[in-house]
């Protein structure tokens, strides 16, 4: 993949639409670095001896592969998710059979070509196209699959919860992020402009962005003005262009979505600040003006659902009591991010909030390969983890094993 990773950047920014020279590059190369990670951690996946009372006994246990991993992944990161899922479930010695979104088979194509070249015994990556709801669910319920890895939707994934009862799972579904900005957040230029660029990479098709600016009423002023030249200063177009900062939206279901949550926001009050439309002159309807939106009313759906497009929504608080009412209007929990510059404040609110990541003073999408990632048990970002030893733990079985020495 790094001697290749100029072609499979090409067919990402192709298939999926971020820019060539920033994001789709970046995608491929932090694939690389995702094996790279998987193969050192493993070498750390210690076997474990147990002491007990009984001097006859030796108690260990160690790790065992479940068998056949069934992995289904979106098309907002093609190279990258997949490779989240199927580097650690190789190094720790499992098959994969592997359903990538249709939309970016092409892309999800160059990667199998990569894991093709490499050498692997016949049989450890295994590539299936179709659709979703039929490749997929023959996938979860084949029964010599033993466990499921799923990023995507929380509707799908609560179908393949169901499908698949009874079998290990990694889900890792929607986000709507709340960024919280409290009245004593330093507010320099590296600060706003990480909750900036954490509303509109990835042209915000991302489930850690920050899906809504929680800001306090005596910050929100700055917060909005500087989001809002941030937003102008952007350049959408087509994804090969050099100058361009933001490419198009992938499909017309996001786009029609963004329509509906654009206009509910201001049906209840808000304010377009900036953009708030597609824009014309291109060959399709997928390009979207970065959007900044303020006065957002807690009851609309920029602040109750997941967006997934270039919005910066934001919405004020004058105290506690408000600020909870207004994060816990969104059952999801993946990621948030809280800017202050008290630390008993963040470690209080990091604590109460109801995410599986916490980032303090930093975006909501910050995130490395050898973090823990993943959602809050009981809400609706799925459940599990990728990243580090966890995920390794995640798809190896524990055995116990105990040796009586005779005497």
């Amino acid at each position: 993949m790094e001697k290749r990773k100029e072609e499979v950047a090409y067919a990402v920014a192709l298939e999926q639409g971020k820019p060539y020279n920033t994001e789709a590059l970046g995608e491929v190369t932090r694939a690389v670095e995702g094996f790279a990670n998987a193969s050192e951690h493993i070498k750390w996946f210690e076997t474990s001896v147990i002491n007990v009372k009984d001097p006859t006994k030796r108690v260990f246990s160690i790790r065992q592969p479940k068998g056949v991993y069934g992995v289904i992944t979106p098309w907002n990161f093609p190279i990258n998710i997949p490779v989240e899922y199927i580097a650690p479930a190789l190094a720790a010695g499992n098959a994969v059979v592997w359903l990538p979104a249709p939309s970016v088979s092409y892309s999800a194509w160059k990667l199998m070509e990569c894991i093709i070249d490499a050498d692997l015994p016949s049989g450890a990556v295994n590539f299936i196209t179709g659709p979703g709801s039929e490749a997929g669910d023959g996938i979860v319920i084949h029964p010599e699959v033993n466990g499921i890895g799923f990023t995507g939707s929380t509707k799908t994934g609560n179908i393949i919860s169901q499908r698949g009862a009874g079998k290990h799972m990694i889900l890792e579904l929607g986000g709507n992020g709340p960024t919280i900005i409290a009245d004593d957040a330093e507010l320099n230029e590296q600060n706003l402009t990480a909750i900036a660029s954490s509303c509109f990479s990835n042209a915000g098709q991302i489930c850690t962005a920050a899906g809504r600016i929680i800001v306090h009423q005596a910050r929100e002023y700055e917060v909005v003005s500087f989001l809002a030249r941030y937003a102008q200063s952007l350049i959408v177009g087509e994804s090969f262009d050099q100058k361009i900062n933001m490419g198009p939206m992938h499909n017309e279901d996001n786009c029609s979505k963004l329509d509906t949550h654009i206009a509910d926001a201001v049906n209840r009050g808000a304010e377009v600040v900036f953009g708030g439309r597609r824009l014309e002159n291109f060959k399709t309807r997928l390009f979207y003006q970065p959007t900044v939106l303020r006065n957002v009313h807690p009851d609309s759906l920029a602040n109750c659902e997941e967006s997934f497009g270039p919005l910066a929504p934001v919405v004020s608080f004058s105290n506690d009591r408000e600020l909870k009412e207004i994060v816990s209007k969104s059952s999801l929990g993946l990621s948030s991010a809280i800017f202050t510059s008290n630390i008993n404040k963040a470690f209080n609110l990091a604590e109460s909030m109801k995410t599986g990541i916490v980032n303090i003073n930093d975006r909501s999408n910050y995130w490395e390969l050898h973090i823990p990632f993943g959602g809050i048990s009981g809400g609706s970002s799925g459940r599990g983890r990728l990243g580090g030893m966890k995920v390794l733990e995640e798809m190896t079985d524990l055995k116990t094993i105990t040796f009586t020495i005779q005497n």
